[in-house]
C-alpha cells in the first residue's frame, strides 16, 4: 500500500508540474501573443530606442489604417511622416509595431533623404484586436509616434496562448 501510495503521489506531482509548464506562455524571441503590451514595453523593444526618454511625441506621424479589419491575415497600412526628407531633417528609421502580435516589430524601414518622400504603404497580419504604433526616429534622434486601435474580427498569427 505504501508503493502505490508513493507513486500516486509522484503521478499527481508530476501530473500538477506537467499541467503548470503547459500553461506558461512561450517566451522564444519575446513571443507573447495574446497578452497586450504596454506603451513602455513596446518601446523597450526598439533598440535604438533612447531609454532615458519616457515617450516620444505624438506628432508628425500619421498611420492610415482601416479601424475595423475583416481579416487579420493581410490588413493595409500605409504610414507618412511630416519630413522634408532633406539632408538636414529626415526621417531615418520607421517602426511599425504590435501590441500583441507574436513578434512585437511587424517592419522596420531604413531610410533617409534619398527616399524623397516619408511614406509607406504595406500590408500587415494582426493577432487579433490591438493598437498598432508607428513609430519614427529622426535624424536629429528625435522620435515621434502615432498609434491606432484596430479591431480584428478574424486574427492571424494564432497560437494557443491567445485571449481575447
Amino acid at each position: 500500500m505504501t508503493a502505490f501510495s508513493t507513486s500516486k503521489r509522484q503521478l499527481l506531482l508530476g501530473l500538477t508540474l506537467g499541467g503548470f509548464i503547459q500553461s506558461q506562455p512561450a517566451n522564444a524571441q519575446n513571443m507573447t501573443s495574446g497578452r497586450l503590451r504596454s506603451m513602455q514595453e513596446m518601446l523597450r523593444g526598439i533598440e535604438d530606442y533612447p531609454k532615458a526618454l519616457q515617450t516620444p511625441i505624438e506628432a508628425r506621424v500619421k498611420l492610415y489604417i482601416p479601424l475595423l479589419a475583416d481579416n487579420g491575415n493581410s490588413v493595409p497600412a500605409n504610414v507618412v511622416v511630416d519630413s522634408p526628407m532633406s539632408q538636414a531633417d529626415h526621417v531615418a528609421s520607421l517602426y511599425l509595431l504590435s501590441q500583441r502580435n507574436p513578434v512585437l516589430i511587424m517592419a522596420h524601414f531604413h531610410m533617409g533623404p534619398w527616399n524623397g518622400r516619408a511614406e509607406i504603404n504595406t500590408r500587415l497580419r494582426l493577432a487579433g484586436s490591438q493598437k498598432i504604433m508607428a513609430l519614427a526616429k529622426m535624424s536629429d534622434s528625435s522620435w515621434y509616434y502615432h498609434m491606432v486601435d484596430v479591431i480584428a474580427t478574424e486574427s492571424a498569427c494564432v497560437d494557443a496562448s491567445e485571449s481575447n
